[in-house]
């Protein structure tokens, strides 16, 4: 048993996937949380006879049979279990590289990161290269875990994986072919002992792990990547995006048009800015690094257009839920950082009551400090502890009220708004007090939007 007896940490998506595949591949696994397991993940190890543990790890099991650990991106490195399994010299692998083990030797990659827009932008080139006619898979931090997306009986010829900085903290040897960093903004800095550099260095990851013949785009607007190119070795061709600056190779905005140059005097039209259906400058940044991706890969100009200009908004990113006597609900449950609320801020018109709170990942609050000024007329903090946060506005915004009940938080926020307003979740910290994660926020959100739609028109129903 011994030879063969992989043990999985981490009973999620990413765990049951890698689970999954390590039983397809002939070992035995046996996955291990130091939680309760979801019940539906739960349900997928039960049918498939897979063993598991929760609420706590049987180190003496592991340590006296696993050949290997997968290990799931949400744990930390840092934890004592990890250092013991190291000092055991177990092997330890991330869920990527054993997907990526099993995968066609042919399949092209390619990787997108980034603090925002990632879930958005990866679902844009999955869309394109569909309609391009190629046959893609999507993957990572989207949908199903990649050593899932592996099981599928159709093998894909290129992968879109939406890769956050928890798993390219476990990589080592994953290469892409096409890396795409989107952005850095101070987020998940909990994680990184308050200390940026080491979030970059992560992020980064995805850039230094590759060759020559590979490609790097990225967005020639952040600051915090410039410098990173300076800093890290990077071997693959670089090619920049950006919306302020008509570069001399990359995709730029030129007489409201979106073009892509490929060398000094080679530019291409792809598309009127006005055309795109997803509003605002971060959803504008997600569709030029999709853009220079589709250039790159010599998609037909025509898969780009229709790809575009199908997309409708992604769930529980800007989210119109309902109108209810002229106040609007937007559900902006995925903006679990500082940058995500700013864009969103940023795209609003009319006053906003801003619901936001949760999981703080060391945030620094400060450049929401203008667009809170402009456009907020009150906040509802929705989180177990509001301390930092009320701390910090409580001085800038005069109606800032407390709970850690979003049924509550919705009916405040509906009694203290007026005709035109908005009301927005929109957190800048993670959901993990309260909700298992930012999807069953967004949720739950909008179930209790309903229930008040409801409540206020009973009598026409």
């Amino acid at each position: 048993m011994k030879r063969n007896f992989i043990v999985v940490l981490g009973g999620g998506e990413s765990g049951v996937g890698a689970a999954l595949l390590a039983k397809k591949k002939g070992f035995i696994p046996f996955v291990s949380d130091s939680e309760i397991i979801p019940n539906k993940y739960k349900k997928i190890l039960i049918e498939n006879k897979i063993l598991f543990e929760e609420n706590g790890h049987t180190e003496s099991l592991i340590a006296k049979k696993a050949i290997k650990v997968i290990k799931s991106p949400g744990i930390s490195r840092r934890i004592p279990l990890i250092n013991k399994i190291k000092h055991l010299k177990i092997p330890i692998i991330s869920e990527l590289e054993f997907g990526k083990s099993y995968s066609r030797k042919t399949s092209y990659f390619i990787g997108i990161t980034g603090s925002n827009g990632k879930t958005t932008t990866s679902f844009i080139v999955y869309k394109i290269l569909q309609k391009e006619g190629v046959r893609v898979g999507i993957a990572g931090n989207i949908g199903h875990s990649f050593s899932r997306e592996v099981l599928k009986k159709k093998e894909k010829d290129v992968y879109v994986l939406e890769l956050s900085s928890f798993q390219l903290d476990d990589v080592f040897k994953f290469r892409s072919n096409i890396a795409v960093i989107l952005n850095i903004t101070r987020d998940h800095l909990n994680r990184y002992n308050n200390n940026i550099e080491d979030y970059i260095f992560s992020k980064f990851k995805i850039a230094t792990l590759q060759r020559k013949d590979d490609f790097l785009i990225y967005n020639y607007d952040d600051p915090l990547i410039r410098e990173g190119l300076k800093k890290y070795p990077i071997q693959s061709k670089c090619i920049p995006f950006s919306i302020k600056e008509e570069l001399h190779v990359g995709t730029y905005i030129k007489w409201n048009n979106i073009f892509f140059r490929k060398k000094e005097n080679e530019e291409r039209d792809i598309l009127n800015v006005e055309n795109i259906p997803l509003k605002g400058d971060h959803n504008l940044y997600n569709m030029m690094a999709s853009i220079t991706i589709s250039e790159t890969l010599n998609i037909q100009k025509k898969s780009v257009i229709s790809a575009i200009l199908g997309l409708k908004p992604i769930k529980h990113r800007m989210e119109r839920v309902l109108s209810i006597n002229g106040v609007q609900f937007i559900n902006d449950s995925k903006a679990t950082n500082v940058n995500a609320v700013f864009y969103a801020l940023k795209s609003m018109s009319s006053p906003i009551i801003w619901i936001a709170g949760g999981k703080d990942k060391g945030n620094d609050y400060s450049e929401l400090v203008p667009l809170v000024k402009e456009k907020v007329k009150a906040i509802i903090c929705l989180g177990k502890t509001n301390k930092k946060f009320v701390n910090f506005f409580q001085n800038i915004i005069d109606i800032i009220v407390e709970t850690d009940s979003l049924k509550k938080a919705v009916r405040m926020a509906s009694i203290l708004s007026t005709h035109g307003d908005n009301i927005l979740l929109s957190p800048a910290c993670s959901s993990f007090d309260l909700f298992q994660d930012y999807k069953e926020r967004g949720n739950k959100f909008k179930q209790e939007v309903r229930n008040l739609f409801y409540e206020k028109n009973r009598y026409f129903f």
